[in-house]
C-alpha cells in the first residue's frame, strides 16, 4: 500500500488548489469530497435512503441529491447530521480504503476536509495542513458558494479551530498569499514525500526478509 499523506484545511483554505498542484506531479489523489458525492449519485442505495428519511424534496428534478435542502436539515438539527454521518461515512471510508490500497504511485494524497473533526489523522502517515486566516476563509467561502456571511460563519464554527488543526500538522502550506506561493512549497514537499515513501518501503522490505 502507498504511503499516505492526508491533506486538510478549513473551508475556503484552498485545499483543491494545493491538491491540483500535487496531481500535476503525478501523485494519486483520493478526495473524500469526490467520494462523498459518488456514494449519493442517482441509483446509489444511500440516495434512496436519504429520500426515504427526508422525503422527495431532497431529490432534484434530474434525480440527483438536493444538497442545499439536506444542508439546511443538517445545520438545523444535530441529530440529522449524526444520522447522515452514520449512513454515509462507512461507505466513504470503504471506497477510500480501496482506492488507497490499489494506488500505484509512491504516495497518495488523501484530501479530507474533516480529517481532524472525525479523528482520522492516525490513518495517515503524515498530515499536511493548508492554513489561512479566518477572515480569508469567510471571504472565499462567500464568494465561491454564494452563501451569506452568517452561513459561512456557521460552517466555520462546525469545524475545529485553526489552532487545533495546526497542532495536528506535520507540514503546513500558508495560503494567505496568491497561488504563485503554493507551487514552490508543493515542489519541496513532493520531493520530501517521495523520500519518506521510499524509506517506508525499504523498512517494509527489511521487515519481511
Amino acid at each position: 500500500m502507498s504511503y499516505v499523506v492526508a491533506l486538510t484545511g478549513g473551508i475556503g483554505s484552498g485545499k483543491s488548489t494545493v491538491a491540483e498542484s500535487f496531481a500535476r506531479r503525478g501523485v494519486s489523489i483520493v478526495d473524500a469530497d469526490v467520494i462523498a458525492r459518488q456514494v449519493v449519485e442517482p441509483g446509489q442505495p444511500a440516495l434512496h435512503q436519504l429520500a426515504v428519511r427526508f422525503g422527495k424534496h431532497v431529490i432534484q428534478p434530474d434525480g440527483s441529491l438536493n444538497r442545499a435542502v439536506l444542508r439546511e436539515y443538517i445545520f438545523n438539527d444535530p441529530s440529522v447530521k449524526q444520522w447522515v454521518d452514520q449512513l454515509l461515512h462507512p461507505l466513504i471510508h470503504a471506497k477510500t480504503r480501496l482506492l488507497i490500497r490499489t494506488a500505484t504511485t509512491p504516495y497518495v494524497l488523501w484530501v479530507v476536509p474533516l480529517l481532524i473533526e472525525n479523528g482520522l489523522q492516525k490513518q495517515a502517515n503524515r498530515v499536511l495542513v493548508v492554513d489561512v486566516d479566518e477572515q480569508t476563509q469567510l471571504t472565499r467561502t462567500m464568494q465561491r458558494d454564494g452563501v451569506s456571511r452568517q452561513q459561512a460563519e456557521q460552517i466555520l464554527r462546525a469545524q475545529v479551530s485553526r489552532q487545533q488543526r495546526l497542532a495536528c500538522a506535520d507540514d503546513i502550506i500558508d495560503n494567505n498569499g496568491g497561488a504563485e506561493t503554493i507551487e514552490p512549497r508543493v515542489a519541496s514537499l513532493h520531493s520530501r514525500y517521495l523520500e519518506l515513501a521510499a524509506s517506508a518501503t525499504r523498512q517494509d522490505i527489511d521487515k519481511n526478509e
